[in-house]
């Protein structure tokens, strides 16, 4: 039997979904969308065009009006060790904050965006300053996950990176925009200078997506923020705080991430203090627009870290990882 192209098949499906969606209107919408006071209007989105594949995207992600949009995702990394087993080593919560300006001049959406990601004790819930590492039997200094910032554009030209349509999948009222993104690429931090934090010369690692909403909030042009869960993981080397060197292994990180309609007020307590004391930046979007090739990410700013111990004449085995704006 002749396998139908993959592309084509979902195409298919969504189209025949989509029409079946129509005729569900509003049913099903969340508490806390924005609603109209009579009954939901249904703008005909074509989810293969890829100008509505876009505002689909950032109606799931975001807020088509410009308004912030705040996630929250909770989470578990695992350590991954050939021959060895896996073990798990933290519990995680990460918060990203987004917000959406449409540019005429570039024919693209400007996407604000910045996140953190805390590591927490997995039995208390706390967020660890400092972590045992059972390999090393060392005590190291906890570097979260710090993403400033981490702007995306999203080009409708032909060519752009973020290419339109996205593939999505529809089932009855659910819709599933997915996406892979595999990097191989030069370890920005050298395992011949940084022997303890990094764990080879190429830094490859995946991310896997998942965003899951409602077709019929997608559709319905009276909301412009619609529920949205996301489905995370990530496989990618030892995080250098953790000082592993080139021991063999991955970690494995898997979260689920939760559309905030009510704001920070959602955010675990634990989480939230902490976030408020030491990085309050993390509960807002960016206002000024940085292009996304200058993005902070957790292997240029460890070595931005390291750098600025060494040049204090520290070796690297004495320098753990400190919070530096505690």
């Amino acid at each position: 039997m002749k396998k139908k192209n993959s592309r084509s098949f979902y195409q298919h499906l969504s189209r025949r979904a989509a029409l079946a969606g129509l005729a569900m209107g509003g049913v099903g919408l969340m508490a806390g969308t924005a609603r109209a006071a009579k009954a939901p209007r249904i703008h005909s989105l074509d989810l293969d065009d890829p100008a509505d594949n876009c505002r689909a995207l950032i109606k799931l992600q975001a807020d088509l009006c410009g308004k912030e949009a705040m996630g929250g995702f909770p989470g578990t990394v695992w350590a991954w060790i050939p021959g060895e087993g896996n073990r798990l080593l933290f519990n995680t919560y990460g918060v990203g904050v987004s917000r959406v300006e449409w540019r005429e001049d570039e024919n693209a959406w400007r996407f604000y965006h910045r996140e953190a990601l805390l590591y927490l004790d997995p039995k208390s819930g706390d967020v660890l300053e400092s972590w045992y590492n059972p390999w090393t039997e060392r005590q190291v200094e906890v570097l979260h996950i710090l993403n400033d910032h981490v702007n995306r554009l999203y080009s409708l030209a032909p060519g752009a990176r973020f290419t339109f349509p996205w593939p999505y999948e529809v089932n009855g009222d659910d819709i599933v925009l997915r996406i892979s993104v595999f990097r191989f690429e030069d370890n920005v931090m050298d395992p011949k200078l940084y022997p303890l934090h990094s764990q080879d010369a190429k830094y490859q690692t995946t991310e896997l997506w998942g965003m899951i909403g409602s077709l019929s909030e997608v559709r319905n042009p009276d909301v412009t923020s619609a529920h949205c869960v996301t489905s995370w993981a990530r496989i990618s080397g030892w995080q250098p705080f953790m000082e592993m060197g080139n021991r063999p292994g991955q970690t494995v990180y898997h979260s689920h991430s939760y559309k905030l309609m009510k704001g920070p007020a959602q955010i675990p307590q634990k989480v939230r203090g902490w976030l408020e004391k030491k990085a309050p930046e993390y509960l807002e979007a960016p206002k000024e627009w940085t292009p996304p090739s200058e993005s902070i990410g957790v292997w240029n700013y460890s070595k931005r870290l390291i750098d600025e111990r060494r040049a204090k004449g520290l070796a690297p085995g004495q320098t753990p990882f400190a919070w530096p704006r505690s």
